[in-house]
C-alpha cells in the first residue's frame, strides 16, 4: 500500500489519532489502464462482483478497465440453481454496466465440473439427456447475451497436471468430445462470440499446457470453432513461469488468440515492501509477456482490490494478491501493469501532502463533541481511513459523515460513501460526540 504519513495537529484534549491514507486510485496525471490497454490493441479487464458495481469500486472498475467477467454471475449454480428457473439478475446488471462504460464483457463460464446445481450433479442421466442439458443450458445462455459478450470461456478447466482429461461429469458422461461439441453448440448460438478453452497451471510449457496445446492443433484440424486459449494466471509471489511468453507464442503460432484470464499474485501474509515489490515486478513481466505477443489479446485480474479476492478464502495464510489494497488504494503492482502498457512511472505524492487535524468543538462535564478534518495540498485521496486511541477510557456515542468502530480505547473511523474523495486543495470533515470522566488528556501520537 503506498501510504501517506500525515501531520497532526491536535488540540488540548484529544485522543491519540494516527491516520492512515489510501493513495489515489489513479492520479489525476496518470493514464487509466485501459486507455494504455487500448493504445497497444490489448484488454485489460478485472472480474467482479455486480452488488458491488457502486461507489468507490465501480468507478474504478469503470475507469480502470475495458473488459469486465462475472466472477460468478453466469456459472450454472447462479444462472439456473433450480431446473428450468433462470436467474439472470446478477449477469444482466454485468453487462448493462459493461455497455454503458463501453467496456466487453468476457462470459464465465458455460461447462465446468464446478459451482453446478445439485440437480444437475446428483441426477442420473443417460449420456443423451446430459448432452441434451448441456447444448439447452448453452443455447440458452450464449443465446441470451448474443452480441453482447465478447468472448466466453466455453469449457472451463478440462486437464489433470500431467495433461490427460480431468474426470468430470462431462468428461465421464460424453467423453472427450464434449469440447467440441460445447465449442459447436456455443458457436451456433452465437456465431460472433469468441470462444476459448480455460485453465490454470497452463501459464508455462509444461505437461498440462502441452496437453491443452494438442486438443487446440485437434480441434482445429478437425474444423471445431476455437478461437483462443485462456491462461487464468493464479500465481505465487516470484514463481512466473520462465517460458510464459514462449508458450503464448505457439498457441499463437496454432491460429488461436490467447487471454491471460485471471491473473492474481498471492503472497504469504502479512505483506511487505519486499513482496509488494517482487509482486510488481510479476505482473509487469506477465502483462510485457502478453504484450510482445501480437495475438495475446489482453490481460484480466481477478478482481482488482483485495477486499475482493478469492485467495484468502481458498489459501489460508495468503492473500493481497491483486493490484489495489482492502482500501481501493493502488499497489506497486497496479503501477507495474501500467509501465507494461507504456505507460510512464508515475511519483507517488510527498509523504506530507495530505494531513488531519483532531480539535474538540465543545466540551461538558460527561461528554464532548470533537472533529477531524481531512485535507489535502499536492496530491488527493480516493479514500481514507483514521485510527486513533483514547487515553483516558473515553467512549465514542455517536458519529457523522464517517463510519466509526471502537473496540475499547481503540477507534477507527472510515469515509462514509459520499465523502471518500479528498481532492487537491480540499478538505472533508467529520465529527463525533463522546464521553468522558475525569480527564480528557494530551494524547501521544503515533503516525500510520
Amino acid at each position: 500500500m503506498r501510504s501517506l504519513r500525515t501531520g497532526l495537529s491536535l488540540a488540548a484534549v484529544a485522543g491519540t489519532l494516527a491516520l492512515l491514507f489510501t493513495a489515489p486510485a489513479a492520479h489525476a496525471a496518470d493514464t487509466p489502464l485501459r486507455d494504455l490497454a487500448a493504445a497497444k490493441g490489448k484488454v485489460i479487464g478485472t472480474a467482479v462482483t455486480g452488488s458491488e458495481l457502486t461507489g468507490t469500486y465501480g468507478d474504478l472498475a469503470g475507469a480502470q478497465f475495458n473488459s469486465l467477467t462475472p466472477g460468478n454471475a453466469m456459472k450454472w449454480g447462479s444462472v439456473e440453481p433450480s431446473q428450468g428457473s433462470f436467474n439472470w439478475t446478477e449477469a444482466d446488471q454485468i453487462v448493462a454496466f459493461a455497455q454503458a462504460h463501453n467496456q466487453q464483457v468476457r462470459g464465465h463460464t458455460l461447462v465446468w465440473h464446478n459451482q453446478n446445481p445439485s440437480w444437475l450433479t446428483n441426477g442420473s442421466w443417460t449420456s443423451a439427456q446430459l448432452g441434451s442439458l448441456l447444448q439447452n443450458h448453452i443455447a440458452t445462455e450464449v443465446g441470451r447475451y448474443k452480441g453482447r459478450i465478447t468472448a466466453w470461456d466455453v469449457v472451463n478447466e478440462p486437464f489433470n497436471e500431467d495433461g490427460t482429461y480431468r474426470s468430470t461429469i462431462w468428461y465421464n458422461g460424453l467423453g472427450a468430445d464434449y469440447i467440441a461439441n460445447a465449442l459447436t453448440w456455443a458457436h451456433a448460438a452465437d456465431p460472433a462470440a469468441k470462444l476459448y478453452i480455460n485453465d490454470y497451471n497452463v501459464e508455462g510449457v509444461n505437461a498440462k499446457s502441452t496437453g491443452l496445446y494438442n486438443l487446440v492443433k485437434d480441434l482445429k484440424a478437425r474444423g471445431v470453432p476455437i478461437d483462443g486459449v485462456g491462461l487464468q494466471a493464479h500465481l505465487i509471489v516470484g514463481q512466473v513461469p520462465a517460458t510464459l511468453q514462449q508458450n503464448i507464442q505457439r498457441f499463437a503460432d496454432l491460429g488461436v488468440d490467447v487471454a491471460i484470464t485471471e491473473l492474481d499474485v498471492r503472497m504469504a501474509l502479512p505483506a511487505d515492501s519486499a513482496k509488494l515489490a517482487q509482486q510488481a515486478a510479476d505482473f509487469k513481466s506477465v502483462v510485457a509477456a502478453c504484450a510482445a505477443v501480437s495475438r495475446c489479446a489482453g490481460v484480466t485480474v481477478w478482481g482488482f482490490a483485495d477486499s475482493d479476492s478469492w485467495v484468502p478464502g481458498t489459501f489460508p495464510g495468503y492473500g493481497a494478491a491483486t493490484p489495489y489494497d482492502d482500501s481501493y488504494a493502488p499497489k506497486p503492482a497496479y503501477y507495474a501493469i501500467a509501465e507494461a502498457l507504456g505507460g510512464t512511472t508515475t511519483t507517488p505524492p510527498p509523504s506530507d501532502a495530505c494531513s488531519a487535524t483532531y480539535s474538540v468543538q465543545s466540551q461538558w462535564n460527561t461528554g464532548f463533541t470533537g472533529q477531524v478534518t481531512v485535507s489535502c495540498s499536492g496530491a488527493s485521496l480516493s479514500s481514507w481511513k483514521a485510527n486513533w486511541t483514547f487515553g483516558a477510557g473515553q467512549q465514542i456515542t455517536q458519529a457523522w459523515n464517517a463510519t466509526c468502530t471502537q473496540t475499547g480505547s481503540s477507534v477507527s473511523c472510515a469515509n462514509a460513501s459520499y465523502n471518500g474523495s479528498v481532492p487537491d486543495g480540499g478538505s472533508v470533515t467529520f465529527g463525533f460526540n463522546g464521553s468522558w470522566s475525569g480527564s480528557n488528556p494530551v494524547p501521544t501520537v503515533t503516525l500510520g
